[in-house]
């Protein structure tokens, strides 16, 4: 590991560390994994191995289906030297009503880390509370720690680095949207959040956010008003509407979000040279235009491959010893 970190410092205070939100990590910490991540990255462009993780086993619960996560996370730890084991719902006793406690007192002596996508952000404290190997935030309905993770340092490679540039978030004030107030203002980005007042961040998140602008210098801001949002914006990004569960809402949601979809109208009102995120999957004609997604601005392929070198970065640190 000192080949890629000059020195063990970061190394030591990541290691055996959960990781359930960004706000468990400092500045520099954040920083480490995105330097590693490119690093990484870099390497497997160039068919360099980097088994920083050889031999090592990685349990991926999943109570809520996906392709990025399971891909990213799966193929990781393979070009990292380890293993990740897939366990559905249905495949563990968990999901038959087991303790959470016990499942994660269990898969601690047969593995090194448990990664989790679920629904219930709770259930994952409860798995941290009890598990001694690292728990990493698959995905909450409360955060998304590891896309925004990708989404830094998506962002850092576009614009050679972080502190100053702006982020407009578009649409529900959802998981995507906590952990960017949460990444963005830990590491000086400027971000404006615009959704219906109904729809608007946790206020303890927008609390924790703001706490972190004042030291990192950030500037936040959450409006209803979309246009008002994007005003100087370098970034663009936008989420669906209804998410995972929401399927009730669709029809009313659809209503309420459609000012704030992103279109070509809106990209002009940015910075010029704005570029446009979208965390995937996405649905063409609602959130974003289907020009804007498939445009020359659009940056959303590059953001989906960085899940796999982020989270690289991220086991790497928290596993590999």
């Amino acid at each position: 590991m000192d080949l890629f970190l000059n020195g063990g410092i970061v190394l030591t205070s990541l290691y055996g560390r959960h990781c359930l939100t960004l706000q468990d990590f400092t500045a520099e910490e954040i920083k480490a994994i995105l330097d590693l991540a490119a690093r990484l990255k870099e390497k497997q462009k160039k068919g360099e191995a980097h088994p920083l993780l050889a031999g090592k086993t990685l349990a991926m619960i999943f109570q809520k289906p996906s392709t990025r996560t399971r891909v990213s996370f799966e193929v990781g730890m393979w070009q990292l030297g380890g293993f990740a084991l897939f366990l559905s719902s249905q495949e563990l006793q968990m999901g038959r009503g087991e303790p959470i406690k016990d499942t994660a007192a269990v898969l601690s002596r047969y593995v090194d880390g448990i990664m989790i996508r679920t629904f219930d952000h709770k259930e994952v404290e409860e798995l941290a509370a009890f598990a001694s190997v690292p728990v990493i935030n698959g995905l909450t309905d409360l955060l998304h720690p590891c896309q925004v993770l990708a989404d830094l340092m998506t962002i850092e490679e576009k614009f050679g680095g972080l502190k100053g540039v702006k982020v407009a978030y578009l649409g529900d004030g959802n998981n995507v949207a906590h952990s960017l107030l949460i990444g963005c203002s830990k590491m000086g980005l400027d971000i404006a959040v615009a959704t219906p007042e109904k729809y608007r961040p946790n206020a303890q998140i927008e609390e924790k956010a703001r706490a972190n602008a004042l030291k990192s210098g950030s500037r936040i801001v959450i409006t209803a008003d979309p246009v008002e949002a994007v005003k100087n914006a370098q970034v663009i990004y936008t989420d669906v509407w209804a998410s995972m569960g929401q399927e009730k809402e669709k029809q009313e949601r659809k209503k309420l979000f459609s000012p704030y979809q992103v279109n070509s109208n809106l990209v002009e009102a940015a910075a010029p040279g704005a570029v446009v995120m979208h965390c995937l999957p996405a649905y063409r004609g609602e959130e974003i235009a289907a020009e804007v997604i498939d445009g020359e601005r659009s940056i959303v392929l590059d953001q989906a491959e960085n899940r796999l070198h982020a989270q690289k970065g991220l086991m790497a640190l928290l596993m590999g010893k």
